[in-house]
């Protein structure tokens, strides 16, 4: 029996608990007087006919299935107010979606907002409401305002693998560092099993590996790295990026990676692991009832990858993002009250474990919350409390000074792509990604 199975699991409620008002130090004005969401008393929508738009990202078939049960859940209790889903299922970055549905005129009245720097500066956002404002500890500004109101804490990703592969291939121990990670990976390999699937097809999942490199060499020791970056004080071949990319470049190319990566689409990526096509996938704990789904019998467990030194870093750190109201439907009282109702419903106290549960999301909300949470889910709470663990951003979610140029996360997660499968990475390869950055930084200033 391998050594971090016999762990012994903190009550999920009392992690629930801990976990629920977790945020940065950046707060804003949470003052103003709100009654607790989903009472009488906050809600202020009308009775009259009201039909507002909504998007949000489809990738997670959990998490897609936990919003659209929220929706389904609010319509039937509010059979005044109708709600139009635009999502879509589509390999496309989310951010390209919604570029696209804003330049065909549907930017949606409530939209689930990842790149709040970018849209605000363009003017498709409004300010949060302040009641709404209230239901949580602290959001991250953007230009002094909130336009967010988050719809969970940011997850880190990690390694979810297959008990009996770990097993039959001997490995006993959880990795403490990348080396040992490594180890297992070559002990893997020696089975005959791919150790690892990517859902390459998918351009954002290739933001899981990269950022983990990058948050280990780059934005750990220096989150102000992409503002440098900008200002021409930084570059990718210096040692940290390049660092980071060579460590990327070596998964992919000395065999621990599946090699249909590129023609594998992230939600094959459960399948491929239950069916033991594949001993493991690097992804965040919304992918637990995807894969529980896929096999109730399935054992898997979860664990961070250390870096080289040992130290766990993760995504974590509050960002803008969640339900944001555009500034065209913050022109209509009527969709504005119905958008506020919708909002306070989600984060209710009756309604929100439901989607943390579904979705195994770690919640925002100042209110405690308890839900049930699966022991995958509990080991992922139990490191997320550790104050051991370092926590950042990913390099496209950083705002304000250290926000990246709008196009430049596509271009390079493509280019990774492109140097993989040409097996051509070099410090060539970086140079083009500081170009790449220079010249849309450029064109931002026009």
């Amino acid at each position: 029996m391998i050594k971090i199975f016999s762990k012994v699991l903190v009550s999920s409620t009392v992690i629930a608990l801990i976990l629920a008002g977790c945020g940065n130090s950046e707060s804003t004005d949470t003052k103003s007087s709100s009654a607790p969401a989903g009472t009488a008393a906050a809600t202020a929508a009308p009775k009259k006919d009201v039909t507002f738009s909504i998007i949000y990202a489809t990738g997670d078939p959990a998490t897609k299935q936990a919003v659209t049960d929220s929706i389904a859940a609010f319509t039937k209790a509010n059979p005044n107010i109708k709600i139009k889903d635009l999502s879509e299922t589509t390999s496309a970055a989310y951010l390209d979606f919604l570029k696209t549905k804003d330049a065909v005129g549907e930017f949606p009245d409530l939209v689930e907002m990842r790149d709040t720097q970018l849209f605000a500066d363009a003017g498709k956002l409004a300010e949060l409401p302040k009641e709404l404002q209230g239901l949580f500890d602290s959001v991250p500004q953007v230009n002094g305002k909130v336009y967010n109101a988050p719809i969970s804490l940011p997850a880190p990703q990690g390694i979810i693998y297959s008990k009996k592969a770990y097993a039959d291939a001997g490995i006993t121990d959880e990795p403490k560092t990348y080396a040992d990670f490594i180890a297992a990976q070559e002990k893997l390999k020696a089975k005959g099993i791919s150790p690892i699937v990517v859902g390459g097809k998918d351009i954002f999942h290739w933001g899981f590996w990269v950022n983990k490199f990058l948050i280990d060499e780059v934005f750990i020791k220096d989150p102000d790295w992409n503002s440098k970056r900008s200002e021409g004080k930084v570059s990718f071949t210096d040692p940290g990026p390049a660092k980071a990319m060579q460590l990327l470049t070596d998964l992919f190319t000395k065999g621990y990676v599946d090699k249909g990566y590129m023609s594998t689409a992230d939600n094959q990526t459960a399948s491929m692991l239950v069916t033991g096509k594949a001993a493991s996938l690097f992804s965040g704990p919304w992918m637990f009832p995807t894969i529980a789904q896929a096999d109730p019998k399935f054992d898997f467990g979860w664990y961070p990858v250390p870096d080289q030194n040992g130290a766990i870093n993760v995504v974590g750190v509050a960002q803008p993002s969640g339900w944001s109201l555009s500034n065209g439907a913050a022109k209509d009282a009527d969709k504005t009250a119905a958008i506020t109702q919708f909002i306070q419903f989600f984060f209710s106290k009756e309604q929100y474990p439901k989607y943390l549960k579904v979705a195994s999301a770690i919640p925002s909300t100042k209110e405690k919350v308890t839900y049930e949470a699966s022991p995958q889910l509990q080991e992922v709470l139990t490191m997320m409390s550790d104050p051991n663990v370092k926590k950042s951003l990913q390099i496209n979610n950083f705002w304000g000074a250290n926000q990246i140029p709008p196009q430049f996360r596509n271009w390079f997660y493509k280019s990774v792509q492109d140097w993989l499968v040409k097996g051509d990475f070099s410090v060539d390869s970086l140079k083009k990604a500081d170009a790449e950055w220079d010249t849309e930084v450029k064109a931002m200033k026009k």
